[in-house]
């Protein structure tokens, strides 16, 4: 049986995946950083361990904790959406901190481990807005970008050990949490200069009818866990695959 260990999910993406690969048989270990274990299963194959891939040591305790595994999600993320102009470097930092460099801990913490074995997966999500940038995510879309660059780069160092990287690039996905949990960091970062332009943003959102649903990620990833070829990328969503296909 195949172990998976999947960042961020409290909710959205993360959480749906963990569902999705405990019900295709698989030891889950889902990952949060305030755990909430009345939201997933329960099961002796499900096990909900501490994390925030902010911080080195809870890393290494929440990989001790979980022991071997087989494949690494790297879904934890935060969202925001706002003018540059308006956004401090702090908050800059912030987001790069967990979207960009968590990642790029998280995948280091669990090589040693892949290497050894000459076997492993990681799957890293990004966003489609690598592949059609949109307006007022400036800072959300490079930090997404840099992993795709990094991902790509590490597909091939990797390749010597056995050990496969992938990418998953959601599209828009209305159900999930991304505005909700990201207001606290977007409190004045619409200033009155940019109001009229956000409003018609906004309002495009609500006449879209190909969306992405949690299920969508949840079996894109899947997908890219199980592949044995050397695709890197997988659009997970209707909208996130015509913009793929357009791009």
């Amino acid at each position: 049986m195949k172990t998976v260990l999947i960042t961020g999910c409290s909710s959205g993406y993360g959480l749906e995946t963990a569902r999705y690969f405990h019900a295709q048989g698989w030891s889950v270990v889902a990952t949060m950083r305030t755990p909430r274990e009345n939201v997933l299963p329960r099961s002796e194959r499900m096990r909900v361990v501490a994390l925030d891939v902010t911080k080195p040591e809870s890393i290494a305790a929440a990989l001790a904790a979980s022991g071997p595994i087989d494949v690494l999600v790297n879904n934890a993320g935060i969202g925001l959406m706002g003018a540059f102009e308006a956004t401090p470097m702090s908050t800059v930092r912030d987001v790069f901190e967990t979207n960009t460099f968590g990642v790029m801990a998280m995948t280091q913490a669990v090589l040693p481990q892949f290497r050894a074995r000459k076997s492993g997966v990681i799957v890293n999500v990004t966003s489609s807005a690598t592949l059609a940038p949109m307006p007022l995510v400036a800072v959300y879309t490079a930090s997404k970008v840099a992993i795709e660059g990094f991902t790509a780069s590490l597909a091939f160092e990797l390749e010597a050990f056995n050990v496969r990287v992938k990418l998953v690039e959601p599209g828009y996905c209305p159900s999930t949490s991304f505005t909700s949990n990201g207001r606290p960091r977007m409190e004045g970062l619409f200033p009155e200069a940019y109001a009229p332009y956000a409003e018609r943003i906004f309002s495009s959102f609500g006449q879209l009818t190909a969306v992405t649903r949690e299920s969508d990620v949840a079996e894109g990833v899947w997908g890219a866990a199980n592949d044995s070829t050397g695709k890197l990328r997988f659009p997970a969503g209707p909208d996130a695959v015509a913009l793929a296909r357009s791009a």
